[in-house]
């Protein structure tokens, strides 16, 4: 079986354009080597005739034929997910061919590129397809439009012995982090993932080389991340302001931001400056500025207030520089800003808690910098943060709210999944929710939103399951408006524009 698997995945490789007809001998003998097979089998087979497997299950079937063999030491997700993608390794260009395919086809144009390497990075198992399709996704109408919403079932879960087995390993330090260019090509270990099918795309921002590559978890169009060459911290300055609209310049159909460089507001890898941007238009992004406002000596920049339940100002025009001055003016006031009445605090005990998210993108011919305003400060009350999610909505999200939470997607922990369909047969089943371990945290939220819903136990299953989602979508619109440091109430409404006139002064 492994010949007719080594025959499918040539032919795999061929009809998607990772190897030339060219390759299809070097290939096959580099796959032969790695199951160290010695001869090859004449098969009857028609040049480019798929044998109707997925890419999935023809790797599945190698990764059997390993373990049987001994080639593969134990047969769990850890181990498979490391010799699946030495699989993949062996059938691919290197990385100075795709980076050369790249820049051909940049010359016609940057979304051409782009399409040519989102596909080779699905193509090539990087993005794997397989696992995304069980992410679960939905969208809620809100006050604030249309969110997104995605429960992340495409990371898999860590299996016990592979932990076991991280433990007793060396710590070698190799690659310093997941984002450094050291992960091209590196074979991986049970504690840092494989990345032979890896390929990075050299891009020069502010004059320095960066790395332009797509998150392997793809949590909406196009995800991607652009890094820092160098392993070094990121800070929100303006040098990031600069890099942001560099980026944007090289791809205008693609936006691009920051997390924000403090611990709780900063979401993802903070010891690596990056940022990341996609082909996709968030519900942020859509919405309206619904007080617009001039600052000395700036008058050439549009600037408002976003319709949004986080603090955001809208900076839009044609020309970069004036826009980033406005912004280094707005980031420099928000960093020493302080407000006890609005509970807002630059510093406590020497802890800077300032900072901003930003985000960058083309519309319409103009350039915009969406600035949203972070603060970082605990209390007794909220030990994990007093503009992050408070606890009666941790049933729903407990984590970070980073980059992509901030601009409308919730991305919620897996568990949800089961909960909610667990959550769908209680209400129908009319179980007392206090009762069962996993659902007595949502009991509170269902008793509060099932007031809405005359004889919502009555309703068939689906029916109910569409109303937790769209009730769970209100919950993160909830989120978002904790994680925002000025309420949208008259009052919080009143303390933002407090802060916009210090601009003009």
């Amino acid at each position: 079986m492994i010949q007719h698997d080594i025959y499918a995945l040539v032919t795999y490789a061929l009809k998607t354009g990772l190897i030339e007809k060219e390759d299809k001998i070097y290939t096959i003998n580099r796959l032969l080597e790695l199951f160290q097979i010695d001869t090859l089998e004449a098969i009857e087979v028609e040049e480019n005739k798929e044998d109707g497997r997925e890419l999935e299950e023809i790797l599945a079937s190698m990764m059997d034929y390993a373990y049987e063999t001994g080639l593969m030491k134990e047969n769990s997700i850890g181990y498979r997910d490391l010799f699946d993608t030495k699989i993949m390794g062996q059938i691919l260009p290197r990385p100075s061919q795709v980076i050369k395919t790249f820049q051909e086809k940049y010359q016609k144009s940057p979304q051409e590129a782009t399409d040519y390497y989102y596909k080779f990075s699905q193509d090539s198992d990087y993005i794997r397809r397989y696992r995304i399709k069980k992410d679960v996704k939905w969208t809620a109408q809100t006050e604030y439009g249309l969110l997104d919403i995605t429960i992340n079932l495409s990371k898999p879960e860590k299996d016990p012995k592979a932990i076991a087995a991280a433990k007793l390993a060396k710590q070698g330090g190799y690659p310093k982090c997941l984002l450094c260019w050291e992960n091209e090509g590196y074979a991986g270990r049970l504690d840092h993932p494989a990345r032979q099918n890896h390929r990075i795309i050299p891009v020069t921002i502010q004059d320095s080389p960066w790395g332009f590559q797509y998150s392997p978890y793809v949590y909406y169009n196009e995800h991607c991340i652009v890094f820092n060459s160098k392993h070094i911290p990121m800070k929100i300055e303006h040098g990031t302001f600069c890099k942001l609209f560099d980026f944007v310049k090289l791809f205008p159909h693609y936006f691009v931001g920051s997390n924000a460089d403090l611990p709780i507001v900063g979401g993802s890898i903070l010891s690596h400056d990056h940022f990341q941007g996609g082909h996709y238009e968030f519900a942020m992004a859509k919405a309206p500025v619904e007080t617009t406002f001039t600052v000395k000596n700036f008058e050439d920049v549009e600037a408002g207030i976003v319709t949004w339940p986080m603090s955001v100002i809208r900076l839009k025009g044609e020309n970069t520089e004036r826009i980033i001055a406005l912004a280094d003016l707005i980031l420099d006031t928000w960093r020493e800003y302080t407000d006890e009445e609005a509970f807002i605090f630059a510093e406590t005990e020497g802890e800077k808690h300032n900072t901003i998210t930003p985000i960058a993108r083309k519309r319409n011919g103009l350039y915009e910098l969406d600035l949203v305003l972070r603060n970082n400060i605990t209390t007794k009350e909220h030990p994990l943060g007093v503009y992050h999610p408070h606890a009666e909505l941790h049933h729903i999200k407990k984590e970070n709210i980073g980059l992509i939470e901030v601009m409308g997607l919730a991305v919620l922990p897996a568990r949800l999944k089961e909960e909610l369909e667990s959550l769908t047969k209680a209400i129908a089943e009319k179980k007392d929710l206090r009762q069962i371990e996993s659902l007595e945290k949502h009991a509170d939220w269902v008793e509060e939103f099932s007031k809405q819903y005359e004889g919502l136990e009555t309703l068939k299953e689906e029916e109910i399951m569409e109303i937790l989602k769209k009730e769970t979508g209100i919950v993160f619109g909830k989120v978002l408006e904790h994680a925002g440091v000025y309420k949208r109430d008259e009052k919080g409404k009143k303390a933002f524009m407090q802060f916009v006139e210090t601009l003009s002064k």
